[in-house]
């Protein structure tokens, strides 16, 4: 039998802890501040950026509707994306959750079914144009649950 040489273990230099600093050093208090204070200040654009991406929701749900095909779909699909993203950055958790559904049913094979995709996107307009943001709001959660139930329905049919 050959004689093996002899096991070597190397151990990597551990080079995190210099990246991160000294432990226990402390954060810079002033930058969270002027950060959040920049987010408080952007807060009253978020609104018109909200509308903006319903409104793209809305041109893509027309382009859906005259010329229902995969790239229409696709278009739809990444407006609602965006929605779903923008919404729950901008506190709107209703909205948040039907374009979540909406994504669900578009990212399903099948061309959707029209009356279910506007149900969703009327459903964002309202939520939307409302300023509805509160999560306990009864109405918001049956809304919400229903077109989740229909797309449920949808997708397990077929």
């Amino acid at each position: 039998m050959a004689k093996q040489p002899p096991i070597e273990i190397f151990m990597p230099p551990n080079t995190l802890k210099a990246k991160m600093g000294v432990a226990g050093s402390s954060l810079d208090l002033a930058a969270i501040k002027r950060g959040e204070l920049a987010m408080e200040e952007l807060k009253a654009e978020f609104a018109s950026w909200m509308n903006s991406d319903v409104e793209r929701l809305g041109q893509c749900r027309d382009a859906y509707a005259a010329r229902p095909d995969e790239e229409t779909k696709g278009d739809l699909y990444r407006a609602a994306h965006d929605v779903k993203g923008q919404a729950v950055t901008f506190e709107f958790p209703f909205a948040t959750r039907v374009a979540s559904s909406l994504c669900k049913m578009l990212d399903s094979h099948a061309l959707a079914p029209l009356k279910l995709v506007d149900a969703h996107v009327d459903a964002i307009r309202v939520i939307v144009a409302r300023n509805m943001k509160d999560t306990n709001d009864p109405v918001s959660v049956a809304l919400a649950k229903e077109l989740e139930d229909r797309v449920k329905e949808m997708l397990s049919a077929a």
